[in-house]
């Protein structure tokens, strides 16, 4: 086989097969978003329910973290594919039997609710590291849970949660390879199957594949180093994202607001709090 020598016309298959490899990413990108955003919500719920003072909450959280951590992406499709629809079959009278039989949906849902309850673990930790004085100056003015979360602790722990969710994110966009295996969804690495059987493996998986996931993950790295300045700058903690996109050199950040400074708890707290 001369390996090189065949690359030229696997080109040509490429674009003879470039509408139904367009569509396979087009679901990829619609899992990887659409899961995404689903981890998103499910992580900060899980995340703020579990570091709640409240056992009611804490409780049930830290159960539901455990449980979809501890188990197989692959099963967790595998029950809301087969065994979830069986309740449906036995109870024809239940509503919402048109979503349970929409394959697309469930695949967001378990990638969701699995890589949510790992995002969960980020949003509880980054909660931790917000400096204790903070949370005594909420204290001292008599803040409720919700607003001292809304308006001073949450603003502080998403700068710090950002780069773990950003390596959550591009984990579930691998992840959402596994839905190949979902019956009439058809992402991208079932359309890299298709295309192998024109060319070989290594072209359309370790050369097609390689490259197109590996720019999917650069945008989402890029898309959260952004989030995550913007998050630093509106602290304090460094420079704005046009200053870092800007060619010019930056300015000089004065010394309390420099990116070793914190700001105090009290001009922190108060700030939130108008």
């Amino acid at each position: 086989m001369n390996f090189w020598e065949d690359w030229p016309g696997y080109f040509e298959v490429v674009v003879n097969w470039s509408d139904r490899l367009l569509a396979g990413l087009w679901t990829t990108v619609q899992l990887a978003l659409y899961g995404g955003l689903l981890a998103f919500a499910v992580a900060v719920v899980l995340g703020l329910a579990a570091g709640s003072p409240n056992l009611w909450l804490r409780i049930p959280a830290r159960v539901i973290i455990e449980f979809f951590r501890g188990i197989s992406l692959v099963v967790l499709l595998f029950l809301l594919l087969y065994v979830l629809p069986q309740i449906w079959m036995r109870n024809p009278d239940l509503p919402f039997e048109g979503l349970i039989r929409n394959t697309f949906l469930l695949g967001v849902l378990a990638l969701g609710i699995n890589y949510g309850a790992y995002g969960a673990e980020a949003v509880r930790a980054s909660l931790t590291t917000v400096p204790k004085g903070q949370w005594e100056a909420t204290t001292a003015l008599s803040m409720s849970w919700s607003h001292k979360m809304r308006r001073i602790i949450f603003p502080q722990a998403w700068a710090l949660m950002l780069p773990s969710l950003a390596n959550l994110w591009i984990h579930l966009l691998k992840g959402s390879a596994i839905a190949y295996i979902i019956p009439f969804v058809n992402d991208f690495t079932a359309e890299l199957n298709n295309l192998r059987r024109p060319t070989d493996i290594w072209f359309s998986h370790a050369f097609i594949g390689l490259v197109v996931y590996f720019i999917l993950a650069l945008i989402l790295t890029l898309f959260m180093q952004a989030l995550e300045a913007r998050a630093k700058h509106k602290l304090g903690r460094g420079p704005s994202l046009k200053e870092i996109l800007s060619p010019k050199p930056p300015t000089t950040v004065p010394e309390s607001v420099g990116a070793g400074a914190e700001p105090t708890a009290e001009k922190s707290a108060a700030g939130g709090a108008r």
